[in-house]
């Protein structure tokens, strides 16, 4: 299989993003010439690397870039100018087919890494990836946000690198192996976001409304409740019998979005909901609503990072980042279909000239420990 080259990503090209001062620290890092395999898993991935690909290629840092097929990685690759290899894609709920799919991507994955063969393998909870990297002794970083996420077993990645509100020992016994971040994944590129009003107009949304984002619950995790659809079709309800409103519903991939064509067929009809005919940027779209109402996962947290009134309503067992959001007032939990009425307030968000979170901690950390990996391997 011929490996796709991957070349470097202007930061014009990516999320018109202004990039953080580098410290002196990183900048004494010997990691010129080194290969990293980035293999994005999910559609946030798209967002969260491309600072930290940025950050280390001003580094001389080299890349190897390749992607999962899921939701809308592809969608999102096309949108911010991300030029990486699709290998394989996501088999749904079922446990076997999940099992078969990542040792079947990691077939296809093999050639890929041989022919490069890379410094360090990086990865957000790829499993596929850690398959490869161990078959060919390549050394693993993967990244986590939430402790209840299924762990690869035997195959532990070499090191774990989380947010610092995540316990020790609730994602490997190899303590000596995590490394931990402050503040949250989403930190990383919410402070560089610029917004872009043209989206009102693009999604034909009037701010005299009250807008809503929606997103459906991830109907195909593995830790999926569902509890949590019983939420979001009270959640449905509720926002339908408000008055000068506007719903922007998000699916999480191609077969949720004809689910929920047909579900919210009267609603779309009216015009009070929207599905979006191609992908947007959510951090745009966070930052032009009232309030985001969630099913859980990375759109909570950005919207908590950009300080958006958010509400979950995802049932699955609580991860220590949103314990620890909702602990400080920046995540609303809904429990059940009472709190759906009495919790989710609508009302217009005051919202500020621009984003007030503009700290770059979290990115320089991050790439701090990459770069640390990179420095010491042979």
């Amino acid at each position: 299989m011929e490996t796709k080259q991957c070349s470097p990503l202007a930061p014009s090209e990516a999320m018109d993003q202004k990039s953080p001062t580098h410290s002196t620290d990183l900048n004494t890092l010997t990691t010129s010439n080194k290969v990293v395999w980035i293999d994005i898993d999910n559609s946030p991935h798209v967002p969260f690397f491309l600072p930290i690909i940025h950050e280390l290629q001003s580094r001389g840092v080299e890349f190897l870039l390749t992607a999962r097929d899921a939701y809308q990685v592809r969608d999102l690759l096309k949108h911010f100018n991300m030029p990486c290899q699709v290998i394989g894609k996501h088999y749904g709920k079922n446990k076997i087919l999940k099992v078969w799919g990542n040792c079947a991507r990691a077939v296809r994955l093999f050639p890929v890494a041989m022919a490069k063969r890379p410094d360090l393998a990086v990865s957000h909870g790829s499993r596929a990836q850690v398959i490869v990297s161990k078959s060919l002794g390549i050394p693993t970083l993967v990244m986590h946000d939430y402790e209840y996420s299924v762990k690869t077993g035997f195959l532990e990645s070499d090191w774990i690198l989380m947010p610092d509100v995540i316990p020790n020992g609730l994602m490997t016994k190899k303590t000596d192996r995590v490394l931990k971040y402050p503040g949250l994944k989403e930190d990383v590129y919410v402070p560089q976001f610029n917004p872009d009003p043209s989206l009102l107009a693009e999604l034909h949304l009037d701010p005299s409304d009250l807008i809503v984002t929606l997103r459906p619950p991830a109907t195909e995790a593995h830790y999926h409740n569902p509890e949590s659809d019983v939420l979001f079709d009270e959640t449905v309800r509720f926002l339908s019998e408000q008055p000068n409103i506007r719903v922007v519903v998000l699916p999480r991939g191609a077969r949720q979005n004809e689910q929920l064509q047909q579900h919210l067929s009267s609603h779309l009809a009216s015009g009070k909901f929207i599905i979006p005919k191609q992908a947007v940027n959510g951090l745009n779209l966070i930052w032009f609503s009232d309030l985001v109402i969630s099913g859980g996962g990375t759109m909570n947290r950005e919207a908590a990072a950009l300080g958006v009134p958010v509400y979950s309503i995802f049932r699955g067992k609580l991860g220590a980042v949103d314990k620890y959001l909702s602990d400080n007032d920046r995540l609303v939990v809904i429990e059940n279909v009472h709190e759906v009425h009495t919790k989710i307030r609508l009302k217009h968000w005051d919202r500020p000239s621009s984003p007030n979170n503009r700290s770059g901690v979290v990115l320089q950390t991050i790439v701090s420990r990459i770069s640390s990996i990179l420095e010491n391997a042979d």
